[in-house]
């Protein structure tokens, strides 16, 4: 596209792409934006060297080979700062600059975004329902390498406490946390050895994994070994209300009442929900979390909606197919709050914001928070925030959302979009 809009004289024109979500996934009351730390590291860093363009040499013609060695970023992003609600319609990122060089970012945005923000949904969701109970993410076996990486961070966005993934604590300081595998309790000739050998080498605030064999006699021993100063146990298995009440009960007879119980297996928003009433101190969540608990998408899309016009000003173009439909013209994007401080409506429209209209005098007035802010500018990132800033974010933007957010049933998105202007 580039080499034919280069040939066409078209590639300079200045136009502007928005990142945005037609539909929530099916049955998801919000989303949540992640990944935007990883976009701005990875646009900065977007290049084509001599491996690259040897690659493409049978692809395009030299002088798009030419175009490609020296290629930078020089336009601006606006978007929704990281941690952020989404609704359907949320323009998540705003890009402008040449034709030439915004189209190039749309793989490199979506795979980020689109994979990330699934993840953060999904977290959020387990968080939501998990309350003051921490949530460890540990689905690094359950997807791609890297992807784990990723899903690490944007868990951690989203609220989850710790990660069994290293690599996400030297890439991104994302809190570790872990537990020993059933391997290690068989290597050894006895289940006590095996404790003894865990205690001895990590003190006895360690976490015990006690359903190798019997549960109830791996509790025993764990607290003979380790004292009643035990950190944790690890269940892993079976019906884990039942079992958590069962060693709950066995721990605090055994005088181990500040012991944790931590519950593993396959952990989704629903069973950790299922949860709530047993005396569970924690969760870790692999599978479900990594593959976005049955959304590993969330089907954003990168679309030109305004291009330069004949006389230098943007013109708005859409995409007019009956079921892919997006809406030209450059976007702003308010969040509509109540007085008492509860989101209403998400408020997506072309051109500038609409002033508010409440009138004081017959009661109070809503406000609208901007949502989208400056990400690039010129070419240079001027946007980047601390994984601590998008948590906080991400906690207040939660919590302003009405109270049927907290449902995990299927439903429509928990508060509408009001397209306006243009």
């Amino acid at each position: 596209m580039v080499q034919a809009a280069r040939r066409a004289g078209t590639a300079d024109r200045r136009c502007v792409f928005e990142l945005f979500p037609r539909r929530l996934p099916a049955g998801r009351r919000y989303g949540v934006v992640a990944g935007v730390g990883r976009a701005l590291d990875a646009l900065e860093s977007f290049r084509f060297d001599d491996a690259a363009l040897a690659t493409l040499e049978d692809v395009v013609d030299a002088d798009m080979l030419a175009w490609l060695s020296s290629y930078r970023f020089t336009g601006d992003v606006w978007g929704y700062p990281e941690g952020e609600v989404y609704l359907p319609w949320s323009p998540l990122v705003v890009v402008e600059g040449t034709f030439a060089e915004c189209v190039l970012l749309e793989t490199l945005l979506l795979s980020i975004y689109n994979h990330d923000s699934a993840i953060a949904s999904a977290a959020s969701r387990m968080t939501q329902v998990a309350g003051e109970r921490p949530c460890i993410e540990m689905g690094s076996r359950r997807t791609h390498e890297e992807a784990a990486v990723a899903a690490a961070r944007a868990a951690y966005v989203a609220g989850f406490a710790t990660t069994s993934n290293l690599m996400a604590r030297h890439r991104y300081g994302v809190p570790t946390a872990g537990t020993a595998a059933h391997s290690f309790t068989l290597l050894h000739d006895t289940e006590a050895d095996a404790f003894r050998a865990q205690v001895d080498s990590l003190g006895v605030g360690t976490t015990l994994l006690v359903d190798t064999y019997d549960v109830a006699e791996a509790v025993r021993l764990a607290v003979e070994v380790a004292g009643t100063g035990l950190g944790a146990v690890r269940l892993d298995s079976g019906d884990l209300g039942v079992m958590a009440r069962e060693v709950r009960a066995q721990l605090d007879a055994l005088g181990a009442t500040d012991t944790r119980i931590i519950v593993t297996s396959d952990l989704d928003e629903h069973a950790i929900a299922a949860l709530a009433a047993a005396p569970v101190d924690g969760y870790g969540v692999g599978t479900q979390l990594v593959t976005g608990s049955g959304h590993p998408t969330c089907g954003f899309v990168y679309k030109l909606v305004a291009r330069e016009g004949p006389t230098g000003e943007l013109v708005p173009v859409a995409k007019a197919s009956a079921d892919k439909i997006s809406v030209g013209g450059r976007k702003f994007a308010l969040r509509r709050l109540s007085p008492a401080g509860t989101a209403q409506a998400e408020v997506v429209g072309v051109g500038e914001p609409p002033a508010d209209d409440g009138d004081p005098s017959t009661g109070p007035r809503t406000s609208d928070r901007p949502l989208l802010a400056p990400l690039v500018r010129r070419g240079d990132v001027v946007g980047r925030t601390t994984l601590a800033e998008a948590r906080a974010r991400h906690e207040a933007s939660r919590a302003e959302l009405p109270v049927s957010a907290q449902m995990m049933s299927a439903g429509e998105p928990v508060i509408p979009t009001l397209r306006v202007g243009g």
